[in-house]
């Protein structure tokens, strides 16, 4: 399906419309060889909001390397931080909080399959073509021509994602997470080449944490299911056997703003179906922590599930949800979850430990056991008051 894309005059335009993109690109347009690249040029000329801004300084031969990056910071008002990466980028946050990574054109050049590149300062149509795809190799300057890879504009008119040489997903394994994502986000499709050498790249060329850096960007997007549906389809070799990208919309519904993490509970849903020792093992090797790896693994088996499913009042609820991480309790849903995650998660005894002591109670198990008895009763109704909870607790 043909795209509409915007002349550079009114990309240029919807780049003002960000908060801090006049002072940009008029920093941009008062420093010699300043450029903006990448996916804010490709959004811009689709009408989509940039969600992220690189700026490219290909400064005339034998300059000093570092006085564009001055200079630029300079025109902005921010300080020049220090560099990030191993790729001289700075990240700079315009006093209206628009953050632009800083970068000095580039070549690159892998010794080996999936070895990180080493770099060496280019021009810009040097670093347009080290990028992934062609989209993405665009670059826009206030009152000059874009200056892009050729056939970028056509592919981004016909919605194609085409790699930019045949070496690209074996110098760089990691692509093809990205390259998927940029089809999930955009709604583009890999272009027959592109998707002929996706499913012949060998991911074991790059790290597993790498990987697994890909993989909880993917899960960060806003359709994460969607983008895994697209990385399956073009890499399968990415995931183990019985791994299914399913809706989670139900889970995702329970938990609680700003305190689950959205991707895991979008990940266990699409691991439900691979062996558990297996599942453990594919996120060890991609670097996922134990927290991460356990509750992916926990939310993803029925069994754990079920005995919250199958609670029938608010302290047989309590007993299966407690200790379990949100996000489990929102894959197991019903409305014992829904009831945890609301209400029940939140009561507490008015009563402790030191009253049992005062109360002739012995430390040891028996206290624990005492004040458990009073939060049952207090969670199903029945000892709402201080004095009630310490009755229970005592009887």
């Amino acid at each position: 399906m043909a795209r509409t894309v915007r002349t550079p005059e009114e990309a240029e335009a919807a780049l003002r419309e960000l908060p801090g993109g006049t002072e940009l690109l008029d920093a941009i347009t008062g420093t010699p060889g300043a450029w903006v690249v990448g996916g804010a040029v490709r959004d811009a000329l689709l009408g989509r909001e940039p969600v992220e801004v690189d700026v490219v300084l290909a400064p005339p031969a034998g300059a000093d390397p570092a006085a564009p990056l001055e200079a630029f910071a300079g025109r902005l008002g921010v300080p020049l931080q220090p560099e990030q990466t191993r790729f001289g980028t700075r990240t700079l946050t315009t006093p209206d909080g628009l953050v632009v990574d800083l970068v000095r054109a580039r070549r690159e050049h892998y010794s080996r399959p999936g070895a990180l590149p080493e770099v060496e300062p280019a021009e810009l149509d040097a670093d347009l073509a080290r990028r992934d795809v062609s989209v993405n190799a665009i670059a826009l300057r206030p009152g000059e021509p874009l200056r892009a890879v050729p056939g970028a504009l056509d592919d981004l008119a016909a919605g194609v994602l085409r790699i930019l040489h045949p070496r690209s997903f074996e110098d760089d394994a990691t692509r093809l997470w990205r390259v998927a994502r940029f089809g999930a986000r955009l709604g583009f499709e890999p272009d027959a080449e592109t998707a002929a050498r996706a499913a012949v790249a060998d991911p074991a060329t790059v790290s597993g944490s790498r990987h697994g850096n890909e993989l909880r960007r993917t899960l960060a997007e806003d359709d994460a299911v969607g983008a895994l549906h697209a990385t399956q389809a073009l890499a399968p070799q990415l995931f183990p056997a019985g791994f299914a990208p399913r809706s989670a919309a139900d889970a995702l519904a329970l938990l609680p703003r700003e305190e689950g993490r959205p991707g895991l509970v979008v990940l266990a849903r699409a691991c439900a179906s691979i062996e558990a020792a297996r599942l453990v093992a594919w996120l060890d090797a991609l670097g996922f922590g134990a927290p991460e790896r356990d509750v992916a693994a926990a939310g993803s088996r029925a069994v754990t599930l079920h005995p919250l499913r199958s609670a029938s009042d608010a302290a047989g609820i309590a007993r299966a949800a407690r200790g379990a991480p949100l996000e489990v309790v929102a894959l197991a849903g019903g409305a014992g979850a829904r009831r945890w995650i609301e209400e029940l998660r939140h009561v507490r005894l008015d009563i402790d430990g030191a009253d049992l002591l005062a109360a002739g109670v012995a430390a040891g198990p028996e206290l624990g056991a005492r004040l458990q008895r009073a939060l049952d009763a207090r969670l199903n109704g029945e000892a709402p008051s201080r004095e009630a909870q310490l009755r229970v607790a005592l009887s």
